[in-house]
C-alpha cells in the first residue's frame, strides 16, 4: 500500500515576492514529433499531397487524428520551422531565374525582370509620374435631379421629354 506524503500548507507570499522570483527552474521540454506526423507534414509542405487527407492516407494516419495534431502547438512551431527551410531553398533557385529571365529573348519579359530587380534593390519609379489626360470629359449620362429653378450644372443641358404610356410625346 502506498502511502501520501502530506506536504505542509504554505501561505501565499506577499505580491512583492511574487514579482521578483524567478521563472521556474525546470527546462521547458520540448515535445517529440510521431515520424508519421513528420512524414505527413514533409509531404504537406513539400506540396507532395496537396490535402492532409491525402498525406494522412499515404503514411497510414486517420485524417482526424492528423487534423488534430496538426493544431498542437510544438507541431506548429515545427511546420513554420520546415516551411521557411522549404522557401529559403527556393529563394536562391527564385533568384538565379529572376537573373536569367533579364537576358531573355522576350523584350517583355526581360523588362518586367529589370524592374522587379531595380524595386528589389530599392528603385522605383515615383507614384506621382503619371499623366492625366482628359480629366474634365466624363463618359455616360448625367441625370440632374435637381429643381428646375436650379442651374448648378456648367455642363451643356439638354431638354428632354419622356414618352407617355402609350409612346407619345406630351
Amino acid at each position: 500500500m502506498r502511502t501520501r506524503h502530506h506536504r505542509p500548507h504554505r501561505l501565499p507570499m506577499p505580491s512583492q515576492a511574487v514579482a521578483t522570483t524567478p521563472q521556474s527552474a525546470e527546462p521547458d521540454i520540448q515535445r517529440r514529433i510521431p515520424k508519421r506526423l513528420r512524414q505527413v507534414i514533409e509531404l504537406l509542405v513539400t506540396g507532395e499531397c496537396a490535402t492532409q487527407k491525402a498525406a494522412a492516407d499515404r503514411c497510414g494516419m486517420h485524417p482526424s487524428h492528423v487534423s488534430r495534431s496538426l493544431k498542437e502547438p510544438h507541431v506548429r512551431v515545427f511546420i513554420e520551422r520546415r516551411a521557411r527551410e522549404t522557401i529559403a531553398a527556393g529563394l536562391m533557385r527564385a533568384s538565379a531565374r529572376l537573373n536569367e529571365l533579364v537576358d531573355a529573348d522576350s523584350e517583355h519579359v526581360s523588362f518586367d525582370a529589370s524592374k522587379h530587380l531595380l524595386a528589389l534593390a530599392g528603385i522605383k519609379p515615383t507614384a506621382d509620374a503619371q499623366v492625366s489626360v482628359n480629366v474634365e470629359i466624363k463618359a455616360g449620362y448625367v441625370i440632374d435631379l435637381s429643381e428646375p429653378g436650379d442651374r448648378a450644372i456648367s455642363a451643356p443641358y439638354v431638354e428632354h421629354d419622356l414618352p407617355n404610356a402609350d409612346g407619345s410625346r406630351g
